[in-house]
């Protein structure tokens, strides 16, 4: 069915001549892809020298309706936002409003991180790098999945997140400080982030179909459903994520027209389309390109997981200013990731070809953009041929593999005769986490029930293991974050703290349970 969808492509098809000899199987190796990955639908776009020379949807907006995927769907692009909020700052910088290396607090002078040396020295630089002391995805329980919190009641829990590392001295992965970086350009442009970005950058590059937030979508919008296997297994539909309350790190809604314009924008290094006047006219400078392109943290290299994605390791990569900086046959890569409940997205551009790709998807399979891209790339670049979709169902087989090793390692180390040793007056009640908030567990139905105050998808029935640890399964299957929870006790045998793990190797990171520290509330 898949393959047959991926066949609608004709009715929406762009694209200018000439182009590499290996584009021409490009059609049916998208509709392979989606194939094999079960993704409903795929939108590519490709810029080469200032020209947009492919644009194209397969498939359609949502499983079991006939609305295909065209040039004009919008996708959550997720992460792909970050390079949004980057350029926000670097367009403030040009106008003499911030500096890189600003202290935060300069702008948001409540603004505190767990330790006092930290805070004073955070740079808005270092809100974009990836290199605070954070651990990978901590706090995002604040905002993922959505919550009631403000973005600034996000940013101001930070002072109760723990660091991991020491500042500035490794790289992990956050989106809580963006939520920050999007507080300071409300600060310095007087204006909230949302409104900055719509006329700041949507208007003068011409992305008008664009959204801020996924709240800005309307009945009837040519906009794409997300799909996500409940349990990994069955794949079915999942709603929209409201993220408002840290737009700045992902909340962007984009389609293939827009997201070329701003291709040919970063790949001109800064500069719009001239006017009426001809003039030459700019989102920001050179200069402020030449820093957003810059790694400022170094990224571990890996092995790949498999032999047949070793082409795809890099000799350097680093994060710059919502970017990812590496290189891919002997050319420097400019690229990032998106991931989003149903969505993951995909852009990457070689800056010495001026050239650049987008991949949307509405399916949680990052191997689909990942062989589309790799493929697209290797197109242009000459390079030898390689079977992408292949080598990633491979790497996807070999992580549900190493899944299932780990939960079969959980089985045996259980043990099979424990009973729970909690009476329900020793567990039910309220708990807190300094950073979250308040985590519930009552009795409900015979059931012990868990809910997270602040977060309506968090609601799950507590299962026993053994001894004084349960498995939360949540009621949102398509969430698959199922949680170990471990109740610590005191020498008087009450509990002292819950302590949380996701179970399964696969949940989003954004899952930070293992951050959590709940205590029980006094009574």
């Amino acid at each position: 069915m898949v393959a047959a969808m991926a066949a609608m492509w004709l009715a929406v098809a762009v694209w200018a001549a000439p182009l590499p000899e290996a584009m021409g199987d490009f059609d049916a190796y998208v509709a392979r892809t989606m194939k094999e990955f079960e993704v409903p639908g795929i939108a590519v776009a490709i810029v080469k020298d200032g020209e947009v020379v492919w644009s194209r949807g397969y498939g359609v907006r949502e499983l079991g309706k006939t609305e295909t995927v065209d040039a004009h769907t919008l996708f959550a692009i997720a992460s792909n936002t970050k390079a949004f909020t980057a350029a926000s700052l670097a367009i403030l910088m040009d106008d003499k409003k911030l500096k890189w290396d600003d202290p935060v607090t300069q702008h948001l002078p409540w603004f505190a991180m767990s330790d006092a040396f930290v805070t004073r020295e955070m740079t808005v630089r270092d809100l974009l790098a990836h290199r605070s002391g954070l651990g990978l995805g901590a706090g995002d329980l604040l905002f993922w999945p959505a919550t009631t919190y403000s973005t600034e009641e996000v940013v101001r829990r930070l002072r109760h997140v723990p660091l991991a590392t020491s500042f500035r001295s490794a790289y992990a992965y956050d989106n809580i400080l963006y939520a920050a970086a999007g507080l300071v350009i409300g600060e310095a442009a007087g204006q909230p982030w949302s409104e900055f970005v719509r006329s700041r950058i949507f208007l003068p590059v011409g992305m008008t179909e664009t959204k801020t937030n996924c709240t800005e979508l309307r009945p009837g919008d040519n906009v794409a459903t997300g799909h996500a296997r409940f349990d990994f297994k069955d794949l079915r539909t999942v709603p929209a994520l409201a993220w408002d309350n840290n737009s700045a790190a992902g909340g962007i809604y984009s389609n293939l027209t827009d997201m070329a314009k701003w291709l040919r924008v970063q790949l001109d290094g800064g500069l719009l389309p001239a006017g009426a006047d001809g003039k030459e006219r700019r989102l920001f400078s050179a200069a402020r390109q030449r820093e957003m392109w810059s790694v400022v943290t170094p990224m571990p290299i890996r092995e790949p997981s498999i032999a047949a994605l070793g082409p795809t390791k890099p000799n350097f990569q680093g994060y710059g200013h919502g970017w990812v900086l590496s290189d891919y046959r002997g050319k420097k890569l400019v690229a990032h990731t998106g991931g989003w409940p149903g969505q993951v997205s995909k852009v990457v551009m070689i800056p010495e070809l001026k050239l650049g790709v987008v991949v949307l998807t509405n399916q949680e399979a990052g191997a689909a953009f990942q062989a589309v891209s790799w493929r697209a790339l290797d197109a242009f670049l000459g390079a030898p041929p390689t079977d992408w979709i292949a080598a990633y169902a491979e790497a996807v087989k070999k992580g549900k593999d190493d899944a299932e090793k780990s939960w079969a390692k959980h089985v045996a180390a259980r043990d099979p005769n424990a009973k729970p040793t909690l009476p329900p007056a020793k567990v039910t009640g309220t708990y807190r986490d300094a950073w979250y908030g308040d985590v519930t567990i009552a009795e409900e139905s015979g059931r012990w029930v868990m809910r997270f105050s602040k977060t309506a998808d968090l609601v799950g029935e507590l299962e026993p293991w053994q001894h004084t640890t349960y498995i939360v399964r949540w009621r949102d299957r398509a969430q698959n974050a199922d949680a170990f929870v471990t109740f610590a006790l005191t020498p008087d045998g009450d509990v002292d703290e819950i302590k949380m793990e996701a179970i399964s190797p696969e949940t989003d990171f954004s899952f930070d349970f293992h951050h959590l520290k709940l205590k029980p509330v006094k009574r």
